[in-house]
């Protein structure tokens, strides 16, 4: 991975925060150079006795105090060591190494007026996975990320605990350890390292990753729902899509559409599996959470195609405050630490996520029912008796999906005034990206419970009679966990697979069978593009 200010993306950063001994990370020469370029105007500029906020001012409300150049850099530290006030539980490893990788990216692109050496202390922390702890809560999100980032710049200076293979040691000594020298900041580079959106970002790019597989994984349970319940093919049929094409929900139809496609078990009018039972008379439309599934995972779609170029950008930007132009000599003070276009995203990204949990788990409601199920046992038990089957999943599945309808309510909205009204209006960015992160996971938990039950209920409708498609996600999931024929613990079963779900192997086992679509639609104006 290059560290270069401009090129990196979510699959990149996601590959480096989830398996970094398999991602060798340099910051690139060019970026180094205008990152000297910066620091050198910077140092110029206070030679000549230039007023700069942040570099010979305070902060905050405090910027119309004067700083003298002589002590520019104990100003740095202070800011560190005043902002030392998080809470709540430590950032997974995958957050904070997101989080370095996106400040030594931002920093870059070379108008922050920091040195080279800011940005190649990050790189090494990831090289030697040396991981500061941070707390997650005590962001507002403007002027960036403030607390958290605090606790990343004083790890750099060797102050704060860091993560050593499992262990938390104090900083100076990890960097010892490794052979790394602290930091002696100099003016701005505090302000460059704690005033920007990274921390937010990290914990949205993961979310944004992860929420594509969450997309294609409903799609595989919806498929796998309508077989269990002798569905209907005809409601992903592609002239619906023709007639309403909105991107997202073409797509979705379209694969749901491959993955039926050869099932015995969609459009008879009566389904005899090995139970010995049979439905009642078809019904011609499925509930809700089977017919429209195109329809609410559609949404989710389409808000990722807008998302997650969103979060690049922030990703490739320079979110601090002031910037430098190399070119002009000109220092420019505005407001890129503001998380709002992070916030939105988020806001926007767990309410669509939501509305899979809540489709999911209204799937899980029907097979579970025999009242619903169309001849299905109850709880998907084979024999009744002693065995309560899904009983303790759906009950689970509820909290799951409760939470996370919850976690649903926007964070934009709950701008607070802080910094004696300086900082009057601020993004709640990184609550929001929190929340998302905390969607996506209790979603994969309910995608999970979804899947497994499933898997249960066409085995009961007879295997040999599923579609090629699915029938090979039955043969995924049958690798980790088996059929429920007794009452058993089921956690570990779930993490595995969502963890099957998350890594990309239910896709990778789905796409060998049916390759990935190109799909035309009509458009308003009557032309036909080409939708993925």
């Amino acid at each position: 991975m290059l560290i270069d200010g401009f090129t990196l993306d979510v699959a990149a950063l996601t590959r480096l925060a989830r398996d970094p001994a398999r991602t060798r990370v340099t910051l690139d020469p060019q970026a180094a150079g205008r990152m000297k370029a910066s620091a050198d105007l910077k140092d110029r500029l206070v030679d000549e006795g230039a007023v700069i906020y942040g570099v010979t001012t305070g902060f905050g409300d405090s910027a119309h105090r004067r700083v003298s150049a002589g002590r520019a850099s104990a100003l740095q530290d202070g800011l560190i060591q005043f902002l030392l006030t998080g809470a709540g539980s430590r950032c997974p490893d995958e957050v904070v190494r997101a989080m370095i990788a996106i400040r030594a990216n931002c920093l870059a692109r070379g108008v922050s007026a920091a040195r080279p050496e800011v940005a190649e202390l990050l790189v090494a922390l990831l090289e030697h996975d040396l991981l500061p702890e941070v707390p997650e809560r005590g962001s507002v999100g403007a002027s960036g990320d403030l607390v958290p980032s605090s606790y990343l710049a004083a790890a750099l200076v060797g102050e704060g605990q860091v993560r050593l293979r499992g262990r938390t040691v104090p900083a100076a000594e990890a960097l010892h350890a490794r052979g790394l020298e602290p930091l002696v900041l100099r003016a701005k580079e505090g302000l460059a390292l704690v005033n920007g959106t990274s921390f937010m970002t990290a914990y949205a790019a993961l979310a944004v990753h992860d929420a594509h597989r969450l997309a294609f994984a409903a799609e595989v349970c919806t498929a796998l729902a309508s077989q269990a319940l002798g569905g209907n093919a005809h409601h992903f049929a592609a002239f619906l899509g023709e007639h309403k094409p909105h991107p997202g929900q073409v797509r979705s139809a379209s694969h749901i559409h491959q993955f039926l496609a050869g099932s015995a078990l969609t459009g008879v009018s009566a389904i005899e599996d090995r139970i010995g039972s049979a439905t009642a008379e078809r019904r011609i439309q499925d509930r809700y959470s089977v017919r429209c599934a195109p329809q609410v995972i559609g949404v989710l779609h389409d808000t990722l195609a807008w998302v997650e170029p969103w979060v690049e950008r922030e990703i490739n930007s320079a979110n601090d405050n002031p910037l430098f132009d190399t070119a002009s000599g000109e220092v420019f003070s505005g407001g890129n630490f503001y998380g709002g276009h992070i916030a939105q995203a988020m806001d926007s990204l767990k309410v669509a996520v939501a509305g899979i949990t809540d489709l999911l788990d209204r799937q899980l409601a029907q097979v579970v029912d025999e009242k619903l199920s169309g001849g299905l046992p109850s709880n998907l038990v084979p024999e009744g008796g002693t065995a309560h089957g899904y009983k303790g999943m759906q009950i689970a599945c509820s909290s799951f999906a409760a939470e996370a309808l919850k976690q649903a309510a926007p964070a934009t909205v709950f701008s607070r005034s802080t910094e004696a009204h300086n900082q009057d209006k601020v993004s709640m960015g990184s609550i929001a990206a929190r929340d998302s992160r905390t969607v996506v996971e209790l979603t994969a938990h309910v995608t999970a419970v979804v899947l497994h039950a499933l898997c249960q209920a066409v085995e009961l409708r007879g295997v040999d009679r599923l579609s090629p498609a699915t029938k090979e996600v039955w043969k995924l999931v049958r690798e980790h966990v088996a059929f429920l024929d007794a009452d058993r613990p089921l956690d570990q079963e779930l993490d595995a697979l969502a963890g099957v779900i998350l890594s990309g192997e239910l896709e990778a086992t789905c796409h060998q069978q049916t390759p990935p679509d190109r799909i035309d639609v009509e458009t308003a104006d009557g032309t036909r593009r080409t939708v993925r």
